[in-house]
């Protein structure tokens, strides 16, 4: 007979349930573990052999099998060691349950020290997420990991400070507390960058919070020194606050990548990723032998900076428009494919030529016309056409630059302004489940966007004289309608689709 204790094996943003089962047999001392374990798990005989002895109980000296069902799903990770070692005294007679109901309905999962302690885990908020929505009560687990996994509401956390402190409370010598989370108010989140610290660029400033307001995507482009990269970095100070489930959505993938802050709280902040241009396909858009997030996917929810945009390999930057797209990126290996959640906003800066100083007076570029069309043809026209914004920073002016910002308009003040637009949005889109005109599909647009007779017969005209896409044509709707929300208009007037035809990047730019 067979002893069977749940645990849970790691699919890319989600877990499933393992069964670990263990059987002892007659014959010579041998320990095996089978199930597809990786080389983390199948090194774990010697750290649960190691475990048991040293919490005073023995090892059995037969022919011990640990089976991890269903067998086709890879397993991965030093996770498994307490439902092994569990596993194992149970089937050998080493444990005596006084009260089975303990184990109903519960999960295991913990690394085990050679003294037998348990250490943390990267993946509890998964397992903590798979047991609520498969209806799994009791998860017992490494003390620091208790926090994490006590975010998941409706499933009861016991932490365990190691394998002999678990057997004690099987046996009924010892109680095993559940843990209470402390429900602390969120404190407010700080950023290093305010809108009132960037001197000038207030057309800039306009579009960022046209962005911010509706989740659009950004491409600035102008010479060195003009900040935008400060710009960029300034957005997420104007983003509206994370809801409590985009808040758990960004902590969970935070806590698979191993990010997580020490107090191991729900993350309040957006993300702000900016990956070197230097970055691999595989590091953008996430991948490997067992497939793992990338950039795209540590900044769902939030923003995703590439600066320098041209220097990025063309594959790698290609990689953008499915996610772009669909708000999440799908990962095809030989061992699986993984989808993982990449709804965020693009901000991409680039200069107008190779050395910058195109547009900052020609007496100071040296770049022939050809290495200029060059550098501009590394962003290819389809995925210039998923940019809803295509701005041009100016070089500041001396007067701008001494200019003291002491009376510009805070970020706190601008997100006033974008809380209220995504407030009409979430309103407006509550009966189809989503919440930027970003995410607007084109199906619902004759029903959500109402365009006067003037501002649809410029959007005509202007599709025909400057040849836009079906794509730019959906897109600058959706712009313009942002731009609508934040002028608090129930429709979309002339001068909203005149404003959204301003930032669409010209017809010589974007090829379909």
């Amino acid at each position: 007979m067979s002893i069977t204790i749940i645990s849970a094996a790691q699919i890319g943003m989600t877990a499933v349930p393992v069964h670990v089962e263990a059987d002892i047999a007659s014959g010579l001392p041998k320990f095996n573990i089978v199930g597809l374990p990786d080389t983390a798990i199948r090194e774990s005989k010697d750290r649960v052999r190691a475990a048991i002895t040293n919490s005073g109980l023995e090892f059995p000296r037969t022919h011990v099998t640990v089976n991890l069902a269903p067998a086709d799903v890879k397993k991965e990770g030093p996770h498994y060691d307490f439902p092994i070692a569990v596993s194992i005294l149970l089937r050998d007679a080493m444990i005596t349950v006084v009260d089975h109901a303990v184990l109903d309905y519960a999960v295991l999962v913990g690394e085990l020290a050679l003294d037998g302690s348990l250490r943390s885990v990267a993946d509890a908020l998964s397992v903590a997420i798979m047991m609520r929505d498969r209806g799994f009560k009791k998860l017992y687990l490494p003390i620091a990991c208790a926090p994490i996994a006590a975010l998941v509401r409706d499933i009861e956390v016991y932490p365990v400070s190691s394998l002999a402190a678990f057997v004690e409370f099987l046996a009924g010598h010892e109680t095993l507390p559940r843990y209470a989370p402390t429900h602390n108010e969120p404190m407010p989140v700080s950023y290093d960058v305010d809108f009132s610290h960037v001197h000038g660029q207030a057309h800039a400033k306009r579009a960022l919070e046209i962005a911010a307001a509706g989740g659009h995507n950004v491409l600035l482009s102008g010479p060195p020194g003009a900040g935008k990269t400060m710009l960029a970095r300034a957005l997420p100070s104007i983003l509206p606050p994370l809801t409590d489930d985009e808040a758990m959505e960004v902590t969970h993938v935070r806590s698979l990548a191993g990010l997580l802050r020490d107090d191991l709280s729900l993350v309040r902040a957006r993300p702000f990723r900016s990956p070197h241009h230097t970055a691999s396909a595989i590091a953008l858009m996430g991948g490997g032998t067992y497939p793992r997030p990338g950039e795209v996917t540590l900044a769902h929810r939030g923003v995703l900076f590439l600066d320098e945009l041209p220097e990025f390999g063309r594959h790698t930057i290609e990689g953008l428009r499915q996610p772009l797209e669909d708000g999440q990126v799908t990962v095809s290996r030989a061992n699986g494919t993984m989808t993982f959640p990449a709804r965020f906003m693009l901000v991409a800066a680039k200069n107008p030529c190779p050395c910058g100083f195109l547009n900052g007076g020609a007496e100071r570029c040296r770049c022939s016309s050809m290495s200029v069309l060059k550098y501009q043809k590394k962003i290819s026209g389809p995925l210039l056409d998923r940019i809803d914004i295509v701005l041009e920073v100016p070089a500041l002016h001396v007067d701008e630059i001494a200019r003291s910002t002491a009376n510009a308009e805070t970020s706190a003040s601008v997100r006033m302004r974008v809380n209220t637009a995504r407030d009409r949005q979430k309103n407006r889109y509550k009966k189809i489940g989503i919440h930027t005109n970003a995410e607007l599909k084109n199906a619902h647009l004759n029903s959500c966007a109402h365009m006067t007779s003037g501002a649809e017969d410029l959007l005509k005209h202007a599709v025909a004289s400057r040849h836009l896409s079906a794509r730019s044509y959906y897109r600058t709707i959706k712009l313009a309608l942002t731009i609508a929300d934040l002028a608090n208009s129930d429709t979309i007037e002339t001068n909203h689709i005149a404003e959204a035809l301003s930032y669409r990047p010209r017809s010589n730019q974007t090829q379909s």
